[in-house]
C-alpha cells in the first residue's frame, strides 16, 4: 500500500489533469504538487447535503495536509456519469479514493481495477456493496430510518395508510432507508399500512410528481416518508400544491434549508439528519490513515439525529444541519 511519504512521480503526473467540470459533471479542487492526492467521487453535487460533505472533506484535507478533488454527477440518477467520473479519477493515478456508489454493481469493475493497483478505497454515505473498500464512513441508515418510522407512527396515532418516496433502489442508502423504515412499521405497528413505495431519483421535481400521484390514488393517506433531501422536498411541494397541509404527516431525511423551513412552517413534522460534514471529514481522514498503513474500523459510524420544531434550534442539531 502507498505511504504518504512515497510521493514519486505520480503526483507530478496528476498535475496534468484539471479537477473541474466535464460534460455537465460537477467538481471542485486542485491536485497540488508535493502532497498525497485523494480523489473523492460523490453521488451528487447539487444538493446542500453534498456541499456539506465536501466542506468536511476539505477540512480534513487541510488538517492532514493532503490534496483532494471532490466531484459528483448533477443528478443522483446519473449512474453512467458517476462511473465516468470514477474512471477519470483512476486515470489521474490518485493515492487513495473516496467513493459513494450510486450503483455498486456498475462500479465493481473499476473498484477491482483500483484494488489491483493497490489504491485504497474508502466508501462513504451510501457505502459500496463490496469487500474492496477498507472502511465505510456513513450513517447507520437502517437504524435512522427505523427512528423515522417510529416518529411517523407516533404522529399518526399508530394507525392508517402511509407511503414512501425513496431516492433510489440501487444504492445502499436507498435500500437501507427504505427497508429500515418498512421493516420497523411492519414489525411494530400492525395497524399502519404501507400502500405504496415510489422512487424519485432524489430529484425534487420527480418526487413531487410521485407524491402527488400517491396522494391522488389514496385520498385517505395519512403520511409520507421522504428518504433524502430531494425526496422530502418533493413531498413538501406536493402537499402544498394539493393543499394538504395539516392533513398529511411528512417525515423527512437530511436537513437542507427547505426542510428546516418546512418544519418551522408546520408543513413537515420532522426529519432525521445525518452528520454530512463529519462524513466528508472521516472519509478523507480514513484515506490518510490507510496511506499511513494504519488499521481501519470497517464501519465508521458518523451518527444521526431526530429534529423537529421542538429541538431544531438546539446546539447539537444546529451543528449537524446544513443550510
Amino acid at each position: 500500500m502507498k505511504k504518504i511519504g512515497l510521493l514519486s512521480g505520480i503526483l507530478a503526473t496528476s498535475l496534468l489533469f484539471a479537477a473541474c467540470s466535464d460534460d455537465g459533471a460537477e467538481g471542485a479542487g486542485e491536485i497540488e504538487e508535493g502532497k498525497p492526492y485523494v480523489a473523492v467521487v460523490s453521488k451528487g453535487f447539487q444538493h446542500q447535503f453534498w456541499q456539506a460533505v465536501k466542506k468536511g472533506a476539505e477540512e480534513a484535507a487541510e488538517e492532514f495536509d493532503v490534496s483532494i478533488t471532490f466531484e459528483g454527477p448533477e443528478s443522483e440518477s446519473q449512474v453512467d456519469k458517476q462511473i465516468e467520473m470514477l474512471q477519470a479519477a483512476l486515470d489521474k493515478k490518485p493515492d487513495a479514493i473516496g467513493f459513494a456508489a450510486l450503483d455498486s454493481k456498475a462500479a465493481s469493475p473499476l473498484l477491482s481495477e483500483a484494488d489491483g493497483k493497490d489504491i485504497p478505497i474508502i466508501a462513504f454515505d451510501s457505502g459500496v456493496d463490496s469487500e474492496i473498500p477498507l472502511a465505510t464512513a456513513s450513517t447507520d441508515n437502517r437504524a435512522a430510518a427505523a427512528l423515522a418510522a417510529d416518529k411517523m407512527a407516533e404522529a399518526i396515532g399508530e394507525e392508517g395508510k402511509i407511503a414512501l418516496i425513496v431516492h433510489d433502489q440501487t444504492s445502499v442508502t436507498g435500500t437501507d432507508r427504505r427497508d429500515g423504515f418498512k421493516e420497523q412499521i411492519e414489525s411494530k405497528y400492525p395497524n399502519i399500512e404501507i400502500v405504496d413505495i415510489q422512487y424519485g431519483a432524489g430529484d425534487h421535481l420527480k418526487s413531487t410528481d410521485a407524491a402527488k400521484a400517491v396522494m391522488q390514488a389514496h385520498p385517505d393517506l395519512k403520511g409520507i416518508f421522504g428518504s433524502n433531501e430531494g425526496s422530502a422536498i418533493g413531498v413538501v411541494n406536493a402537499v402544498n400544491e394539493l393543499n394538504k397541509k395539516g392533513k398529511i404527516t411528512i417525515i423527512g431525511f437530511d436537513s437542507g434549508k427547505q426542510q428546516l423551513d418546512a418544519i418551522k412552517d408546520g408543513v413537515m413534522t420532522g426529519a432525521v439528519t445525518q452528520n454530512p460534514v463529519g462524513i466528508g471529514y472521516e472519509t478523507v481522514k480514513a484515506a490518510v490513515e490507510a496511506l499511513d498503513g494504519k488499521e481501519l474500523d470497517k464501519v465508521i459510524d458518523t451518527g444521526f439525529y431526530w429534529y423537529d420544531k421542538n429541538n431544531i434550534d438546539d446546539e447539537e442539531i444546529q451543528a449537524a444541519v446544513y443550510q
